[in-house]
């Protein structure tokens, strides 16, 4: 009887067949990964060249990634080609534009040069205020532009699909780009400077054209500001008198003379933005924060930052707070022998310290008596204009040219800041410098904001990360000491200070943490920006402000609600804020020594210090 062939078994040696004649070329269909691998100095080598190659651009661009500026205008340009609903709205807008200026145009042509305005200029847009601005052509000039700026915003917004990010990016670049055009700008089509011209028989455009050569000269030698010579750290700024008790790599701590006869039991130390000078709350005499807390019976301590260079590229956020709030509160308890301090936070100063006292609190410490914040953030949704430059690409782009560098150039930083207020910063200054031949005078505040200071590359690009980008503070994923904290661990009185027209602080993403600590809140909104709002001494004209405490565990109120239910005062918020920390401290007694040797805290020089003076 015939065997019938195994089927299974045919099949087997089928595919073991093609398997031996595949075999000689099984590596090229399956490769071993790991034999195949690159050398670390390739994968390095790429990566360093990539880096070195954004870095290099990244200097011709004042640090915007054009990735991420293609990526927002190109998002808008997609959605509006798909929308012709908004394109024929657009069209009816710009017809409806054109026949406002033809008839003003018709109206100035009737009364011989003047015509009531078609379009009025935002509140804080000052550059038409000159009456020859009511006069034809100019009138004609600064109408037809105005519209246009107009129209322009129509376009750039509310566009539907475009991500709010991107509509945020394209709508500041497409103003950006428009104020460069402004007929304020030009000479010849500025009626305040041709006015000033033909009085002055063009000596203002002589003038304006040495300030000019001198910023220029000044700026290619790094050389200071003009005016900045009459002002003197520890002479006429910084010239409140006092100790320095303490200094590490990053900070040296001044502990100020009393100038009472007694003083409370609890010291105020007071944590300042690093990325400016410290001294802005010690300016001079007449608006000094710490002359008047020292007026008030307080026993008060200064950081004093390091202005960091290449060699401190390494120090991260961790070494802030650690170097720089730890160790102050630690000295301040040790050489006044109090159990608590009155812990004070500015701008990114504040951010730190509500960091740092959230991970004492984690951690069950008890050292500090309050929390006061002027113009800090701890969520960072709502964080202004700033977050225009803070997306996943800029942030990539800033880090390879910090890493370059080592550091953040204070004149890349202080270019970000002038574009926020390029109207009032750039443009409207470079017409009063430079056309009508005027050098606005230099005063303290103005010599403070010259006197810049460098950010680490690991500490910025930490902060731009966790913070800015991904909001981890406020959202319970920042880890302080491998333990993620957030602002809920807070667990003291805190004092909250918001100004009004604040640029880099938004008075309302600072009223957030009314809602985001856990703990009673005293909120105050303060006439002024971001500087100017918190040097509001006693007896500075034209200050006002509004002031509500929020309970803890007290129900949801919105900004807006707040700013309608708070009271409003007049005068100095300074005040307010004395008041509030006298409520909050034991009985004056004996004043402590200034350091103490025994502890580790010997004078080692008088205030200012050295740090501050590093440039």
């Amino acid at each position: 009887m015939p065997v019938k062939p195994d089927k299974s078994k045919s099949a087997s040696r089928k595919q073991d067949s093609n398997k031996s004649l595949l075999e000689p070329f099984q590596l090229d269909i399956e490769p071993d990964l790991e034999a195949v691998e690159d050398s670390y100095s390739v994968t390095a080598f790429a990566e360093l060249m990539d880096r070195a190659t954004r870095a290099t651009i990244a200097r011709t661009t004042m640090g915007i990634s054009p990735a991420a500026l293609w990526s927002a205008y190109m998002d808008w340009a997609l959605h509006l080609a798909m929308s012709p609903g908004k394109q024929g709205r657009l069209v009816e807008k710009a017809w409806t534009k054109w026949q406002r200026l033809l008839r003003f145009s018709a109206g100035v042509c009737a009364t011989h040069g003047d015509g009531e305005r078609c379009i009025e200029p935002l509140p804080q847009d000052h550059r038409f205020d000159h009456p020859g601005w009511e006069k034809f052509p100019f009138n004609l000039y600064s109408q037809s532009f105005l519209l246009g700026q107009q129209w322009w915003y129509n376009a750039m917004t509310d566009v539907r699909g475009v991500t709010a990010h991107h509509e945020k990016v394209v709508d500041f670049t497409t103003r950006q780009i428009l104020d460069f055009f402004s007929p304020s700008n030009f000479f010849w089509t500025n009626p305040e400077v041709i006015e000033r011209t033909v009085k002055e028989a063009g000596m203002n455009l002589i003038q304006g054209a040495q300030h000019f050569t001198e910023d220029l000269d000044r700026q290619s030698r790094h050389l200071p500001p003009a005016g900045l010579e009459d002002f003197e750290v520890g002479g006429n700024l910084a010239n409140t008198p006092g100790k320095v008790v303490y200094r590490n790599r990053l900070i040296e701590l001044i502990q100020y003379t009393p100038t009472t006869d007694k003083v409370r039991p609890e010291p105020v130390v007071i944590v300042p933005a690093w990325i400016m000078k410290y001294y802005i709350l010690d300016l001079s005499e007449q608006n000094s924060l710490v002359r008047y807390l020292l007026s008030e019976g307080y026993t008060v301590f200064m950081i004093s930052w390091k202005n960091p260079g290449r060699e401190d590229r390494d120090l991260g956020m961790e070494d802030y707070r650690k170097l720089g709030v730890k160790a102050a509160l630690d000295a301040a308890l040790a050489i006044t022998g109090a159990d608590k301090a009155h812990m004070a936070g500015y701008c990114l100063g504040g951010t730190l310290l509500s960091i740092a006292v959230a991970g004492m609190m984690h951690n069950g410490g008890h050292h500090v008596a309050s929390l006061s914040l002027f113009a800090a953030q701890t969520d960072f949704t709502e964080a202004g204009e700033l977050t225009l430059f803070i997306d996943e690409s800029e942030v990539s782009f800033l880090e390879d040219m910090m890493w370059e560098q080592g550091f953040l150039d204070t004149n890349q930083m202080s270019g970000a800041f002038q574009l926020l207020r390029s109207n009032d910063l750039i443009w409207s200054k470079g017409v009063r410098e430079y056309l009508l031949g005027e050098r606005a005078p230099m005063f303290d505040l103005m010599a403070w904001n010259a006197d810049g200071t460098r950010m680490p590359y690991k500490m910025h690009s930490q902060y731009l990360t966790e913070l800015f980008l991904h909001n981890d503070f406020a959202e319970g994923r920042y880890e302080v000491d491998g333990q993620p904290v957030s602002v809920e661990d807070i667990q003291v009185p805190i004092f909250a200070v918001g100004t009004e027209h604040d640029h880099v602080a938004p008075w309302r993403s600072v009223y957030k943490i009314v809602h985001l600590a856990d703990s009673e809140v005293t909120f105050v909104l303060t006439a002024g920006g971001h500087n100017a709002g918190i040097v509001s001494e006693p007896g500075h004209k034209h200050r006002h402000y509004r002031i509500m405490t929020t309970p803890e565990h007290d129900g949801y109120i919105d900004a807006g609600t707040w700013k309608e239910r708070a009271n409003l005062c007049e005068g100095s918020w300074w005040e307010a804020w004395s008041d509030w920390l006298n409520h909050r401290s034991g009985k004056p007694g004996d004043l402590p020594p200034m350091g103490n040797e025994d502890k580790g805290y010997g004078v080692l020089g008088d205030a200012p210090g050295t740090y501050v003076r590093i440039s």
